[in-house]
Parts: structure tokens; C-alpha cells; sequence
């Protein structure tokens, strides 16, 4: 019932919004494969045409999917897109978490979409959405049987991960930078206030989500073995969105140089984004240590919430 109690109320709630974290560190040589989340636009489906191709139109999503930033939503997305019933939006839209886009009303949402055939289904990828603490509500308001997908990683390697991706943000904007361990510890004790750390409290966010949605219309994409193998999780996807098995194994090639899997369609090779494969940081062991400590008992409580496990150290 409490998704179709939103309201106006909720155009003027204040969005949870995580201050820049200010960082440092000095690079060891681990690469992360989840780093094609750099949090900017992304053109998916190619450019827009000036003029629609006859017989489609936009569409609000059939499917949106929710997070979590630095999981791999967008090789997700990438990757989803290979099928030939799925049209992509081409950029983050931000429109449930974020109140200046919520406030300009839902048409404004649908015509950010891909146009579309009638065979076709939309799909929007937003990472902020799973952490937010009124896209959940805002969501179902518009769709309450709308399908979602949520790509999940180890959240320590998540923390680090999403580290990494502000370190380089602000290298690039010439701003000050701080190591890992001034952050992830304070007077001592893991500092839990770190928005990095908040964000991988998985049991916290989806217990929002499980207010307003069933499980059984959230499909959780197990993110690590997305990179390992991604054919395996796609036919999932496939099958948790009622498409036709279209998704074949030679849409994906192991690039020997790059140290991971790229895609292969419509007679193209691509690798995602460019920022694909930056180092991580080497951080102190004994602060790794405290952090996976804390992680675990959220863990197993995402566990029993999901009801099922996910290899994470």
C-alpha cells in the first residue's frame, strides 16, 4: 500500500547525498574490473536519430536497474544490451533519487527514454537508486510490478572500488586527495560514517526496498561472477525478464591484454569504458581486516534477507 502513497511530500524530502570524500593513496597494481561505473553518461545504444524509426515511441522502463554503484551496473547494462528486445537508456538519469529531477514530473522521465518497438522492453540503470532512501517508494508509485535488477559485489572490494573511482575524480579536478586508511579509520575505530562503508550496508538498503517490493521482483545479479563469466548471469537476466534466449557465448571474448572479458555484436568488439582496469590501492591489512569484520554480520543478514549466499570474503 505504501507505494501509492507518494505524494508532494516527497517533492521537497531532501535526497541522502554523500559529501566528496577527500583521498590518497599510493597505487599498487590490482585492477578492478567493476570500474566501468565512472558515474558519467554513457551512450549505450548509439547516437538518438533526429527523427523516431517508424513504429516506436518512448517508453517508461520495464525495467530498472537499482545499483549499486561500483557493482558493475553498467557492464550490466552493456552487456543486457546485446539483446535485440532490450533498448537501453543512454545515460543515468537520476530521476527517482535525486529531488530537482523528481519535482520536474514524469514526462520529463519518459522522454529520456530510448525509443522503442512494441516487442521491445525499456531498460534504465541508475546506481544511486538502491542506496536512496526514497527511490524505492518513488518506483513503485509508478510501477508496483515493474522488474528490478541489482548488481551486488564483495562490499569490501566495493568500498575500495568506490575509492578509487572518487580518488581519480578529483586527480582529474586537480583537487586534494587523502589515503584510504584517513578515511576508512578515525581516532582508532573503522569509521562507519564513511559514505563508501554506508553504501555497502546491503542488508540496510534492501530492507527499504523489500517495504514496497516483493524479492520475487528483484533479481540480484551476483556481480563478481558477472566478470568471471558473464554468459552464466545473463541467461538469468534473460530469463528473470521473460526475453528469449538471445545471449550466446561468443558475444563475449577474454581480452588477453586487458585481463578480462569484452563484447562481441552486431559485428563490433568493444571493452566498456576506457577507465576499465585502474589499479586499486594496497591497503594496510590490518585496516582491510576491520573492515571485513564489520561487513560480515551485515552480510549475513543480507543473506538471510535475499535467502541466498554470495562468496564473499
Amino acid at each position: 500500500m505504501a507505494c501509492f502513497l507518494a505524494s508532494a511530500f516527497l517533492l521537497v524530502l531532501q535526497t541522502y547525498a554523500a559529501p566528496p570524500e577527500f583521498i590518497q593513496a599510493g597505487f599498487g597494481i590490482t585492477l578492478d574490473p567493476m570500474d566501468l561505473d565512472s558515474g558519467l553518461p554513457v551512450n549505450v545504444s548509439g547516437d538518438v536519430p533526429s527523427s523516431p524509426p517508424p513504429g516506436t515511441s518512448k517508453r517508461a522502463p520495464h525495467s530498472i536497474i537499482i545499483g549499486v554503484r561500483k557493482g558493475g551496473t553498467r557492464a550490466l547494462l552493456e552487456m543486457l544490451d546485446i539483446h535485440p528486445e532490450v533498448a537501453a537508456a543512454a545515460t543515468e538519469v537520476h530521476f527517482f533519487d535525486w529531488d530537482e529531477n523528481y519535482a520536474k514530473g514524469f514526462e520529463w522521465y519518459r522522454e529520456l527514454m530510448p525509443y522503442s518497438y512494441p516487442h521491445q522492453i525499456t531498460v534504465e540503470k541508475t546506481p544511486g537508486y538502491f542506496t536512496s532512501a526514497l527511490a524505492p517508494e518513488r518506483i513503485c508509485a509508478m510501477n508496483s510490478s515493474i522488474k528490478l535488477l541489482l548488481i551486488l559485489r564483495d562490499p569490501a572490494e566495493r568500498v575500495i572500488s568506490d575509492y578509487t573511482q572518487v580518488y581519480f575524480n578529483r586527480l582529474e579536478n586537480h583537487k586534494p586527495v587523502q589515503a584510504i586508511e584517513n578515511l576508512l579509520v578515525r581516532n582508532g575505530a573503522l569509521n562507519i560514517r564513511y559514505k563508501a562503508i554506508q553504501r555497502s550496508l546491503y542488508d540496510i538498503h534492501m530492507r527499504n526496498w523489500l517495504r514496497h517490493f516483493p524479492l520475487e521482483q528483484i533479481h540480484i545479479v551476483d556481480g563478481d561472477a558477472l566478470i568471471r563469466d558473464p554468459l552464466p548471469e545473463l541467461q538469468k537476466v534473460e530469463r528473470f525478464l521473460n526475453l528469449p534466449p538471445r545471449i550466446v557465448s561468443s558475444n563475449f571474448y577474454f581480452n588477453q591484454t586487458k585481463g578480462f572479458y569484452c563484447i562481441r555484436s552486431d559485428g563490433r568488439e568493444r571493452c566498456l569504458h576506457e577507465s576499465k582496469g585502474r589499479p586499486h590501492p594496497a591497503v594496510n591489512s590490518t585496516v582491510l581486516q576491520q573492515l571485513r569484520s564489520y561487513l560480515q554480520e551485515h552480510n549475513r543478514t543480507f543473506f538471510r534477507l535475499v535467502k541466498r549466499t554470495f562468496d564473499w570474503q
